[in-house]
C-alpha cells in the first residue's frame, strides 16, 4: 500500500558515495521506534533498518510528500468497500499525554499540577475505527479542536458525490458541551447527542462512547506516543496519522482473513 505513494528518488548524479537505504527497510525502522518507543538513534542495526537518523529523515520526507496522509486515506477507502467503514454513529474524545522533553504543540497540563502535556483528539467511527487524529497543547480546551477534526478529517468517497467527512450523528461527552459545537453541528446537519454539564452523568452515554476510548487505548500502546518524546509537530504528526492507519489496516487484515472463500468456478 505504501511503495506506489512514495514518489521516486532521483537517481545519483554521479559514482561514490553511500548506496540509499531501500524504502521497504526505512518503513519497517519507522514502525519499530514508533511501536517500541526506543530513540532514533537507539534503532538497532541489525535489523537492517539503516540508521535512527535516516528512518527519522525518511519519515520527514514523506510527511512532506504527503505520502502519510494518502496512506490514511487509502485504507479507509478499502475499509469503505470492506462495508467496515460506519458513519452512521461516530465518537471525539482527546487524552493528555506527557511530553517528556516539551517542545511545540506542549502547555501547563491542567490535570498534572502544571506539567508541560500534550493533547491528542481522535473521531472514530461507530466500530471504534480513528477516522483522523490531531495534536494540541495540553492546556487546549477539547472544544476549539472540534470544528478543525470534523473539518479536516480525510475524505473517503462514498459513490456519488463528494467524498464523506461528516457523521450521520455524533456522540462527544461534556468537554464540548459547548454553544459553539451544537451550532456547528446544526449548521452541517449532524445529529448529536453531547451530555450536558451537571445534568446528566456518564453512565448512559458510555453505552455508546467505549469504542473511542477503546481506540484511544489503541493509539497508546503505540509507545513513541503514549509517552511524548518527539518535540516538534513535523515528526509527531505523521506518527499518530502512521499510528492510525496501522490500527485501521489490522482492522482490515482481520476482515479479509474472516471473509468466506468463494469456490472456484
Amino acid at each position: 500500500m505504501v511503495e506506489p505513494l512514495i514518489p521516486e528518488w532521483p537517481p545519483p548524479k554521479g559514482p561514490g558515495g553511500r548506496p540509499r537505504i531501500d524504502d521497504r527497510a526505512a518503513l519497517e525502522g519507522i514502525v519499530f521506534v514508533l511501536s517500541t518507543g526506543c530513540r532514533w538513534r537507539d534503532l538497532p542495526q541489525k535489523l537492517g533498518c539503516g540508521s535512527g537518523h535516516t528512518a527519522w529523515r525518511r519519515l520527514r520526507e514523506w510527511q512532506d510528500a504527503g505520502v502519510w496522509d494518502r496512506l490514511h486515506q487509502v485504507i479507509l477507502i478499502k475499509l469503505r468497500e470492506a462495508e467496515v467503514l460506519d458513519w452512521t454513529r461516530c465518537c471525539v474524545d482527546a487524552v493528555a499525554v506527557r511530553a517528556k522533553k516539551g517542545g511545540e504543540l506542549t502547555g501547563p497540563s491542567p490535570i498534572d499540577r502544571g506539567k508541560s502535556d500534550s493533547k491528542y483528539h481522535i473521531l472514530c467511527d461507530r466500530n471504534g475505527l480513528p477516522l483522523h487524529v490531531l495534536a494540541s497543547a495540553a492546556n487546549t480546551h477539547d472544544s476549539q479542536l472540534f470544528v478543525p477534526l470534523l473539518e479536516t478529517n480525510p475524505g473517503v468517497p462514498h459513490g456519488r458525490g463528494r467524498p464523506r467527512r461528516r457523521p450521520d450523528k455524533l456522540h462527544p461527552d461534556k468537554g464540548y458541551d459547548h454553544r459553539r459545537c451544537r451550532s456547528y453541528l446544526h449548521r452541517r446537519g449532524i445529529g448529536v447527542r453531547i451530555a450536558r454539564r451537571g445534568v446528566e452523568g456518564p453512565a448512559r452515554l458510555g453505552r455508546v462512547r467505549w469504542v473511542v476510548e477503546r481506540a484511544v487505548s489503541w493509539l497508546l500502546r503505540f509507545k513513541r506516543l503514549g509517552l511524548r518524546y518527539d518535540r516538534t509537530e513535523a515528526t509527531l504528526r505523521p506518527l499518530l496519522t502512521l499510528a492510525a492507519s496501522i490500527i485501521n489496516l489490522r482492522r482490515l487484515l482481520q476482515t479479509e482473513s474472516s471473509s468466506p472463500i468463494t469456490p472456484a468456478a
